[in-house]
C-alpha cells in the first residue's frame, strides 16, 4: 500500500486546487517524484510485476475510478465493493491526497487539476526497467489481459501496436478476454508475433475438448521455480460475438485448474502463480475452492486494490486498469511455501516519471500515421464525463443522447463496458476520446423495435449477471446503460424481478410489456447486425453540439444494496 513516506505533503496544493491550477500542478510535481514512487525495499527471491487491463491505451489519460460498486451476498462491504470516503477509510488514505486521487472518485476533477494524467506505455517501461535493474534475474512481468482492445491504433492494426508494444515492455507472459474479438484467425497471427506465452488453462476445442492454448509457462527466478498458469475470461462466447471464435469454448473450470496445479507441483514448481481474466469476486470464490496456488493476479473487473487480499494461503493481487497502476509483489520461498512478501501497487502518475525513450519513440511511430483523425476536436464538455460505475456513466449518457438523436429512437441502449477514458470539465473533446470508448470490431449502432417485455428481459439478464449472489454467475461488466428510459433496480431480489418502475423520461409514460418501442443500440453480439458505426454517430452528434454537459443521471434509482 502507499504509505505517507511515499508521498511528501504539499498543503499548498490542495488549497490552491480549484482556483489556480497552474500552481497546483506545479505543487504536485514537486510533491510526487519517481524515486518515491519507486521506493520498496526488497523481500525474498522474486518480484512480480504486473498490470491488467490496459486496453491498448499508449498515452497519458485521465481515468476516474467508480464511485458506486455494489456487492451482494457474501461480499457485501468487502473490497472491491468499497468507493469513495469508505474506501479511503478501509486503507487509512487522507482526502485530497496523491492517493485519493489514484484510487478513488473523490474530488476527482478538481484533483485531476493538482495531478494531472496517470499512464503511458512510456512511463510504464520506465518503472519496469528500474525495479529489474534492481532485482537482476528475480523479476517476472505479467500482463493478466485486454491489451489488444481499447483505441484507435489497436482496431486500426487489429491488435498488432500492442504486441509489438508489449514485446518491446518485456512482457513474460499474458492472458486474454478482449483479444479474441479480432477472431480465431487474428488471434493465432498475433500470438505467432509475440515473445512470450500465451495461456488460457480453460479455453477448449468444442470438437475434441482439447486444450486450444499452452496452460502453464515455467520460469526461473532467483533460484525458484515458478509456474505459472493462465486464465481466460470464462464467458467470452456470452458477453462478445460467439460467431468470432466458433470452434472455442471456455468456462471457469477449477476442477481442470486444480490438476494444473497439482501437476505443476508434481513437477517440481516451487512457487505457483495464476494469471487470470476471470474478475475479483469469481477469482476470489476460486481461490478458496482450488488448494495450491500461491498467487493469483486477477483481471478484468478493473479494481485497484492497495493491499494483498488474503483467501487461505492463497495472496490475491488487483492491480487496476488503463495502464494507471503497476503492481510489485515480492515473495520469499522456503519449502515450496511463501514465507514472507511485501507489495505495493505503484500509481503511475505521468508527470512524476520520465518517459523511457526507447518506448515514447515507438509509440510516436504508431501514432504518427493516424494524427490527424486522433487530434482532431469535436467538442467541448462542460462536465466531467466518466464511465465507471455500476448503473451509469456520463460519457455513456453521452452516447445513448447521441443515439437517441442521431437515429430517431424512443430508448437507447450502451453497453456496460467498464473500458473508457474519462475526461474532466473544461476538456476539448478529441476523435481520440470517443474512439477510447467505443474501439471495437462489432460498432454497428443499431436500430430496431423491442416490446416493453424485451426490455426488461435484457435489463433482467443484465443484473443478474452483476448482482447474483453466486460470484460464479457473474460476467464482470456494469449495467447496461440507457437513454430515456428510468427504471427502479433493485439489486436484493431475485432474477426477473429487479428491474421495476420502467418509465419513458419524455412522456412520463410507464413501459408497458406488450408495447413495441424504438430503441438504438451499439455492440450487439448477432452476427450481421446492420447499422452505422457508432463512433461516426457520436462524433456527428458531438459536431454538432460543440459543446455538453451531463451531470450524474438520477433516471436509475437503486435500492436493496
Amino acid at each position: 500500500m502507499l504509505t505517507r513516506r511515499d508521498f511528501l505533503q504539499v498543503a499548498a496544493a490542495t488549497a490552491v486546487l480549484t482556483s489556480q491550477a497552474p500552481l497546483a500542478r506545479a505543487a504536485a510535481r514537486q510533491s510526487i517524484t519517481q524515486d518515491q514512487l519507486l521506493a520498496f525495499k526488497p523481500v525474498g527471491q522474486v518480484t512480480l510485476l504486473n498490470f491488467t487491463d490496459i486496453h491498448a491505451q499508449l498515452k497519458p489519460l485521465y481515468f476516474r475510478e467508480p464511485s458506486v460498486n455494489v456487492g451482494v451476498g457474501e461480499v457485501k462491504g468487502l473490497v472491491p465493493h468499497l468507493t469513495g470516503k469508505d474506501f479511503l477509510k478501509k486503507f487509512g488514505i487522507k482526502a485530497g491526497t496523491p492517493e485519493a486521487y489514484a484510487f478513488t472518485s473523490e474530488d476527482f476533477a478538481a484533483l485531476s487539476r493538482s495531478y494531472g494524467r496517470v499512464g503511458g506505455l512510456d512511463r510504464m517501461a520506465t518503472l519496469v526497467k528500474a525495479i529489474r535493474a534492481q532485482r537482476p534475474g528475480n523479476t517476472l512481468l505479467i500482463d493478466c489481459g485486454d491489451t489488444w482492445q481499447g483505441s484507435y491504433t489497436s482496431l486500426m492494426t487489429k491488435g498488432e501496436d500492442m504486441v509489438d508494444a508489449m514485446n518491446l515492455l518485456g512482457v513474460d507472459l499474458m492472458v486474454p478476454h478482449w483479444e479474441f474479438q479480432y477472431g480465431e484467425a487474428r488471434v493465432k497471427e498475433l500470438i505467432s508475433k509475440l515473445k512470450f506465452p500465451f495461456l488460457a488453462q480453460n479455453v477448449k476445442d468444442t470438437e475434441w475438448e482439447e486444450d486450444v492454448f499452452p496452460h502453464t509457462a515455467t520460469f526461473e527466478r532467483g533460484g525458484v521455480k515458478i509456474a505459472v498458469i493462465g486464465q481466460a475470461f470464462p464467458y467470452t462466447p456470452v458477453a462478445n460475438p460467439r460467431y468470432m471464435i466458433p470452434k472455442w469454448s471456455f468456462g471457469i473450470r477449477d476442477e481442470e485448474m486444480q490438476k494444473k496445479v497439482d501437476a505443476a507441483r508434481a513437477a517440481g514448481a516451487e512457487l505457483i502463480v495464476v494469471a487470470s481474466h476471470n474478475g475479483f469476486d469469481v477469482d476470489r470464490k476460486m481461490a478458496g475452492r482450488v488448494k495450491g496456488i500461491d498467487v493469483l493476479l486477477t483481471g478484468h473487473t478493473h479494481d485497484a486494490i492497495p493491499q494483498v487480499v488474503r483467501v487461505g494461503d492463497t495472496l490475491l493481487v488487483a492491480s487496476g486498469s488503463h495502464g494507471k497502476f503497476l503492481a510489485r509483489l515480492d515473495v520469499e520461498v522456503k519449502n515450496k511455501k511463501v514465507t514472507n512478501y511485501a507489495f505495493k501497487l505503484m500509481p503511475v502518475f505521468t508527470d512524476a516519471i520520465a518517459a523511457d525513450a526507447d518506448m515514447a519513440a515507438f509509440i510516436e511511430k504508431v501514432r504518427a500515421p493516424h494524427k490527424a483523425v486522433l487530434e482532431k476536436t469535436l467538442a467541448r464538455t462542460e462536465s466531467l464525463l466518466y464511465r465507471r460505475g455500476n448503473v451509469n456513466g456520463t460519457f455513456d449518457d453521452l452516447i445513448c443522447q447521441a443515439l437517441l438523436d442521431e437515429r430517431d429512437a424512443q430508448i437507447a441502449l450502451s453497453p456496460g463496458f467498464r473500458w473508457g477514458a474519462s475526461l474532466p470539465p473544461g476538456s476539448d473533446i478529441t476523435a481520440e476520446d470517443v474512439y477510447n470508448q467505443t474501439a471495437i470490431t462489432y460498432p454497428n449502432a443499431y436500430r430496431s423495435e423491442m416490446s416493453g417485455q424485451m426490455l426488461k428481459d435484457i435489463l433482467e439478464d443484465v443484473a443478474d449477471n452483476l448482482y447474483n449472489p453466486d460470484p460464479y454467475y457473474q460476467q464482470g461488466g456494469d449495467m447496461v446503460r440507457v437513454g430515456g428510459l428510468g427504471y427502479r433496480l433493485d439489486v436484493a431480489k431475485p432474477i426477473g424481478s429487479r428491474i421495476t418502475d420502467m418509465t419513458l423520461l419524455k412522456s412520463g409514460e410507464k413501459v408497458e410489456a406488450s408495447k413495441p418501442y424504438t430503441v438504438a443500440g451499439w455492440a450487439s453480439v448477432n452476427e450481421g447486425t446492420q447499422g452505422p458505426p457508432v463512433w461516426d454517430v457520436v462524433m456527428n452528434w458531438l459536431e454538432k453540439k460543440k459543446t455538453v454537459n451531463f451531470g450524474d443521471s438520477q433516471a436509475v434509482k437503486v435500492v436493496g444494496a
